[in-house]
């Protein structure tokens, strides 16, 4: 019996590791396919769609660490963003996970909660980012995707975790 629960734990984990070396390897292909397909693939948000990726389909631990991880590794293999930009986007991403979780726990309707945490943690991150516009410790725009765009992609991701998660009752941790 105990083989058993070891070889289930292991492929649990091998997932979840597999899981995190596609979203490593898919920041750091990000430039090359943008300037490949010629198409800004930021625009689609891939580190949040990676985290969305990692709510539905890994641990609440795995989420938080890849969270943190993949703005940090972006900016370590390509200094891009810079550092501050990283690491607001970081606290952005880890606000977003912890309000899932929160959110799951209160309400039935996974779609309410997928949108919710996102438009919560874009909230915050926007309001820190002008603040760090005006005291000069960020350059460039406030929006550097395009307010529909971000819109657009939010209900993408809402409905995404509504069908993936329409069953489940509990997240595993």
């Amino acid at each position: 019996m105990e083989t058993i629960s070891n070889a289930l734990i292991d492929k649990s984990k091998i997932k979840i590791y597999i899981f995190d070396l596609m979203a490593i390897a898919a920041v750091y292909l990000i430039p090359s396919l943008s300037h490949l397909l010629n198409f800004p693939i930021y625009l689609i948000e891939p580190m949040r769609l990676v985290i969305i990726l990692a709510l539905v389909h890994t641990s609440r631990a795995n989420a938080f660490t890849i969270a943190v991880t993949l703005p940090l590794f972006s900016f370590l293999i390509s200094s891009h963003p810079s550092f501050v930009k990283a690491s607001l986007m970081t606290t952005e991403l880890l606000l977003n996970v912890f309000l899932f979780f929160v959110l799951y726990k209160n309400f039935s309707n996974k779609f309410f909660v997928a949108i919710t945490s996102i438009l919560l943690s874009k909230i915050y991150y926007y309001l820190i980012k002008l603040f760090l516009i005006n005291f000069a410790l960020l350059g460039g725009d406030l929006f550097a995707t395009p307010v529909y765009i971000q819109i657009i992609m939010t209900i993408i991701f809402g409905t995404y975790v509504y069908f993936a998660l329409r069953n489940k009752t509990e997240l595993s941790n």
